[in-house]
């Protein structure tokens, strides 16, 4: 296993300024409560005069749905909440997804505060023998840990840290939920029952360590091989893990997809990619969550050297013709088959960059050494 880059940095607090929000709609609490609200990915739930910002992940699995585009949307909004499922299974026939324990970490650096929920009722997809589809959460609880939340006074690290106190039993309503309520009625064949006890067991266990702080746990989940010592000039990873430690000490483990570190200035960059032209604007959004991030980071450290930090957004497709960058120190050179419809999309992107003190680049797929010659050109503007 190849050695890669650990950096460690400290976040004191958030100031970010999203300028891509989706315009979301307005619900009354008795709508949450209906599951009304709850059939769109992003809502506003008021009560009295007050409102929160609510996402709702359709799978625990970071990969479907875009879930955090949704996160993103509710950014611009000082009270925001995420709803994830505990696990989606979609029968045998379908995919099995569980709640990565990581998710909680992001979500509790960006100040957001999660109620994990549970599935608790279904129906047959009638295209497969063993597959259960439009499944929908437990409103009632849901609604019940909205009202809790609605009086608690607490930041979002300490919100989540209590969600973790009610792991298990989430964890055994979710098992009798599956297997005794939804299987029942719909007559789909699940997958292993043992397995799911068993996982759910180890989130259980890994919840519990994150509340005590585990350092080492949160490295064995990395998976991944770190060195400490001090890089060369110019050097290039293709990832990262990075340290996060907050105002209260808690620490986050993530990772970066590529590093350039230049003299004093270590450039973390979030790359998204796509075969087509530019990702879509989910895609980008998935990205920009991390922007949030590291635009707070004032700082970093290899080993005992400290960098400043300067945060990059990298967009490359198989079929973008040119690059362009809201860099000043680059011109833009796009081919004349990118269309106006992604040229806005470009622009709205190099907006959101200017206004948060981030650079964004888009670039053909497979242009290795341009790439190199715009980061080159970004680490010296």
């Amino acid at each position: 296993m190849s050695k890669i880059l650990n950096i460690e940095a400290k976040i004191e607090d958030i100031e970010y300024s999203p300028q891509l929000c989706r315009e979301l709609n307005v619900y009354p609490e008795t709508k949450l409560h209906s599951g009304e609200a709850l059939s769109e990915t992003g809502f506003i739930v008021k009560r009295n005069n007050e409102s929160y910002a609510m996402s709702r992940w359709v799978s625990p699995k970071r990969t479907r749905s875009y879930p955090r585009a949704n996160v993103y949307d509710t950014y611009k909004y000082k009270n925001r909440i995420t709803v994830i499922p505990i696990v989606k299974d979609e029968g045998k026939d379908g995919d099995r997804d569980y709640l990565q324990f990581d998710t909680i970490y992001l979500m509790s650096l960006l100040q957001v505060y999660v109620i994990i929920g549970y599935y608790t009722s279904a129906e047959k997809n009638q295209d497969y023998e063993n597959k259960i589809t439009n499944q929908k959460f437990d409103y009632d609880y849901l609604s019940e840990k909205f009202s809790d939340l609605w009086d608690y006074q607490s930041d979002a690290l300490h919100w989540n840290l209590k969600q973790i106190d009610e792991m298990s039993n989430i964890s055994e309503t979710t098992i009798d939920s599956y297997y005794d309520k939804i299987a029942s009625e719909t007559g789909v064949e699940l997958h292993s029952k043992k397995h799911m006890v068993s996982k759910l067991e180890d989130i259980t266990e890994e919840a519990e360590k994150f509340k005590e702080n585990s350092r080492a746990l949160a490295k064995e989940a990395q998976n991944r091989e770190s060195v400490t010592d001090q890089p060369k000039e110019r050097t290039v990873h293709e990832k990262a893990t990075i340290t996060i430690e907050n105002y209260i000490g808690g620490k986050y483990f993530l990772t970066v997809d590529e590093v350039v570190v230049k003299g004093d200035t270590l450039f973390l960059i979030e790359k998204k990619h796509t075969s087509r032209t530019l990702p879509s604007m989910n895609d980008i959004k998935n990205g920009l969550v991390l922007m949030i991030l590291f635009t707070n980071l004032p700082f970093a450290t290899i080993g005992d050297k400290k960098y400043e930090v300067k945060p990059v957004l990298g967009l490359t497709g198989n079929k973008f013709s040119g690059f362009c960058s809201n860099n000043d120190g680059i011109t833009d050179e796009i081919g004349s088959s990118v269309s106006n419809t992604y040229k806005k999309r470009l622009k709205d992107v190099f907006k959101e960059g200017n206004k948060n003190d981030f650079d964004v680049y888009a670039i053909q797929s497979g242009r290795e050494e341009k790439e190199k010659a715009i980061l080159d050109t970004i680490a010296n503007t």
